[in-house]
């Protein structure tokens, strides 16, 4: 069994330039937002993002890094449309493929079972059809006949998700209200790294939280990465809230200042530049 630590910048190293990746979380809720700034940092652009998005998304579209973007939504959720993500899809800044929540989930099961789709009845009898004019329709094959919109599975070369605890073999843990989907994300994906707030020993992992929180297996991990605040400033509950006074001033300041202030150096200088901010604040 093999020790799959390494830094962020080790595990975007292993990412390339017109890759399909998947960002797990929702919304402004347990983002991998320390990879997502290593990402920023690296010279890696041309991506597709395959997201249930949230300020992921838009520090990628604002920093001209996406070609096409695969999501249900992309949200901040108290703010309900991501502005700079907004900004970027009003000048053509990148491809959307806009589907339903539920296409989406089916699309993530479909590529973690090696299908190439899987039958849902979302989508049928809405604009989703119109505005993805390759999606196509299915007939069952059995005395029902029914017709299914055909999710097509949502492969993709990497994955990016966030724990609250993992152990160094892969195997990793929430302990917030919900699971999201990432582990289909990473079952999906050829390869999957993820942050943690935490690591601990394998034998942690089950003290004093229930089994079912241990979301992923270490057979589809490839990488960990322990970040503490990592998910900053999106939540990662009970470790932390969404810092919601950041996310309001991230909102409504432009791309270029905060950029400047806040992605200029490493993960060290974000955190430190954020409790700076936070200290002129009071």
């Amino acid at each position: 069994m093999r020790d799959k630590t390494m830094t962020a910048d080790e595990a975007v190293s292993r990412l390339r330039s017109g890759m399909t990746v998947g960002i797990g979380g929702w919304g402004s809720r347990r983002k991998p937002m320390a990879l997502v700034r290593a990402l920023l940092r690296s010279r890696i652009t041309d991506l597709t993002v395959v997201s249930y998005g949230g300020p992921d998304v838009g520090l990628l579209a604002a920093a001209g890094r996406i070609r096409r973007l695969v999501t249900a939504f992309v949200t901040l959720d108290s703010v309900p449309l991501e502005p700079h993500f907004r900004a970027a899809r009003e000048r053509g800044a990148f491809e959307l493929t806009e589907i339903d929540e539920a296409m989406f989930m089916w699309g993530l099961h479909a590529a973690a079972n090696r299908l190439p789709f899987l039958p849902v009845r979302a989508g049928l009898g809405s604009d989703v059809m119109t505005v993805n004019p390759g999606l196509r329709t299915v007939t069952s094959p059995y005395e029902d006949g029914e017709t299914f919109v055909a999710a097509p599975a949502l492969r993709m070369d990497a994955a990016l998700v966030h724990m609250n605890r993992c152990d160094r073999l892969g195997n990793g843990q929430y302990l917030g209200p919900d699971p999201y989907f990432d582990d289909l994300f990473c079952e999906a994906a050829d390869a999957a790294y993820v942050s943690c707030e935490q690591l601990v020993g394998t034998a942690e992992l089950t003290e004093g939280a229930a089994h079912q929180t241990l979301l992923l297996a270490r057979h589809a991990v490839t990488g960990v990465v322990e970040a503490p605040n990592g998910a900053h400033f999106t939540s990662c509950a009970p470790d932390h809230g969404r810092d919601e006074a950041f996310q309001r001033m991230y909102a409504t300041t432009p791309w270029a200042d905060f950029s400047a202030r806040f992605l200029s150096g490493d993960e060290d200088t974000y955190q430190s530049a954020v409790r700076a901010w936070h200290e002129e604040r009071e």
